[in-house]
């Protein structure tokens, strides 16, 4: 299995990098508008394709982030009115709460996808002691509760985002205020909208996890999965 990104490298190429070049090069004085808005939409652009093609990580909200990446370029490129990018930006986090929503109604229910599967969780000892106790159907409910404060985290993104995306970016495109001002959006997006939508999620996780220890009675380690387990266990013999 591939190595993934290091978060730190992400946030860098991402967030920090493209923010800097927006806010403090692309001015008259250093690259242009124009160019300096490219260069920073390269970064992200060639973090995402690499994920993508080298990586294979071919999911739904990657492929979402790469399309929102091109669809801000266009918008600056082009010079559409500023307000496309408010919404823009709630579209993104809309469109994957809303699947995230949309799969409890099928086959594969993105929750389950994500963090109920084999490379995680021990899913066939969990769901053996499901059938034993005969709690399946309570499982379902916990699943389905777990999708929706899932959903709802995306949710508070899609307002929050908007809301800042309306309250920052107010320049016609195509402008070095609006690079500008698209910078400083790109600076507080982390702050002020991931980390509010994270912390929902987690609580989520917490609540998905914490169902489901209480459901086997069986401890968090021993629900991990086998690799993780081992993982885990080699990491606390080198701290040893």
């Amino acid at each position: 299995m591939k190595k993934k990104t290091n978060p730190i490298v992400s946030i860098l190429v991402s967030i920090v990098i493209p923010a800097i070049i927006l806010s403090k090069f692309s001015d008259a004085a250093h690259l242009g508008v124009l160019p300096g808005f490219l260069i920073a939409l390269a970064f992200p652009i060639g973090l995402s394709l690499y994920e993508l093609i080298v990586q294979k990580q071919v999911g739904f909200i990657a492929v979402i982030g790469l399309v929102s990446i091109f669809c801000t370029g266009i918008i600056g490129v082009l010079e559409l009115p500023s307000e496309w990018m408010a919404y823009k930006e709630a579209a993104v986090p809309l469109l994957i709460g809303a699947a995230v929503i949309i799969s409890l109604w099928t086959p594969y229910p993105l929750i389950k996808k994500l963090f109920y599967n084999e490379e995680f969780m021990d899913v066939k000892r969990i769901d053996g002691i499901l059938k034993e106790k005969g709690e399946e159907e309570h499982f379902e409910k916990v699943l389905r509760n777990s999708t929706y404060m899932v959903g709802a985290s995306f949710l508070l993104s899609t307002v929050l985002n908007f809301t800042l995306t309306k309250i920052i970016v107010k320049s016609p495109s195509g402008t070095e205020a609006f690079n500008q001002e698209l910078g400083k959006l790109t600076a507080l997006s982390y702050p002020a909208i991931a980390l509010p939508s994270t912390i929902v999620m987690v609580i989520a996780l917490w609540y998905l996890f914490k169902q489901i220890t209480k459901i086997t009675g069986l401890p968090f380690e021993e629900l991990m999965s086998e690799k993780l387990r081992d993982k885990t266990n080699d990491n606390k013999t080198q701290q040893k």
